[in-house]
């Protein structure tokens, strides 16, 4: 062999050298690998729907909590909210407004709008309430525009609901409906604001570019609870003391049909894929879940008392509460099948939040 090719073959097998693994080289390499695969099947194994956060007032314990989604274990307590029913959750989850079922007697003589209850803003991050807003008269509901600014609150003594600008920290309108307003949705693109009114079986349609009202709709004979079909086109209202849920359109305002429901129907949502609508009934101690292009329905014993109820967008489940004692069911949205009991620290569960 020549010099020069003796010289390649010297740098070649050095290079061969180098670049060859040894046993605990491979090993490691090995060991970090499995590691990373590990962490991976980890990560890809948590739910799409971790750390999804569903708060709920408790309405006589004067508290609100916090119980992750995930494991349906209580986070988080909130003590020191007054008698919250009605609770709606700024999009971005930094506040939690909650209204109270509670208010002061008006002295002697002072006008009807004089404020007498309150809304508490809550900071979930720093765990107390932050701040109040006085409204006239007690709420029931709540509803929050798309973002975040208004919090509308239902006042069934007062006819109307208030609109609370978070921004400011006080009412800054408020907007007659009609008798005894109890439920109020928002449009997805913030335009419209629709409240049940169970006094008088209407529903009022609300502008928010001036906050009045544009007309007014049919809805049964004492709307309470409301929701938005997925297509935009109608409402479904629960009608509680005649026992069925209207599907209301929104382009003619009439009643397009009545579902027979039951005795003292009170919670109302849809499933994630907006097939089937879930209704409570209190007093015959069941959920249906009603199919309303079919009227096909299937049914799930709940007792005592099933009351509100929430799906929890993304995760296939729903939230039931119990109106006489203090626990929220977990059921699968798809089986109706009972999947958990969360109990709570006392109260009843009311209107839910739910925030990413």
């Amino acid at each position: 062999m020549t010099k020069r090719a003796l010289g390649r073959y010297d740098q070649t097998h050095q290079s061969l050298t180098k670049s060859t693994p040894t046993k605990k080289d491979i090993n490691m390499k090995f060991t970090l690998s499995l590691a990373a695969t590990a962490m991976v099947m980890t990560l890809s194994a948590q739910p799409a729907w971790a750390g999804l956060t569903v708060y709920i007032p408790l309405g006589s314990a004067n508290k609100v909590i916090a119980v992750d989604a995930a494991s349906n274990r209580i986070t988080a307590t909130y003590d020191g909210v007054d008698n919250p029913h009605g609770l709606v959750a700024t999009p971005d989850g930094e506040y939690l407004v909650a209204g109270s079922l509670s208010e002061t007697p008006l002295p002697q003589g002072a006008a009807i709008d004089t404020p007498n209850s309150k809304l508490a803003v809550i900071h979930p991050a720093h765990g107390h309430v932050m701040s109040t807003i006085p409204v006239a008269g007690w709420t029931h509901h709540q509803a929050i525009t798309p973002d975040g600014r208004y919090v509308l609150s239902t006042h069934p003594t007062r006819g109307g609901i208030s609109v609370a600008d978070l921004t400011e920290n006080k009412v800054v309108h408020t907007v007659a409906t009609g008798p005894a307003p109890n439920y109020a949705v928002v449009t997805p693109d913030g335009k419209r604001v629709y409240v049940s009114n169970s006094g008088n079986g209407t529903i009022s349609e609300i502008d928010t570019a001036d906050w009045k009202v544009t007309r007014t709709l049919e809805a049964g004979a004492s709307p309470e609870h409301m929701l938005l079909a997925p297509d935009g086109k109608r409402l479904y209202v629960a009608n509680a003391r005649s026992g069925a849920v209207s599907a209301v359109s929104l382009e003619t305002g009439k009643v397009e049909r009545e579902y027979a429901m039951g005795k003292r129907l009170h919670g109302l949502d849809i499933s994630d894929d907006g097939r089937w609508l879930f209704v409570s009934l209190i007093s015959e101690d069941k959920l249906v879940a009603l199919d309303p292009q079919t009227d096909e329905r299937h049914v799930l014993p709940l007792a005592p008392a099933p009351y509100h109820l929430g799906a929890v967008r993304g995760t296939g489940k729903l939230y039931v509460s119990s109106r006489k004692e203090a626990k929220i069911w977990v059921v699968d949205q798809t089986s109706l099948k009972l999947l958990d009991t969360i109990q709570l620290p006392g109260g009843e569960g009311h209107q839910l939040a739910i925030v990413p």
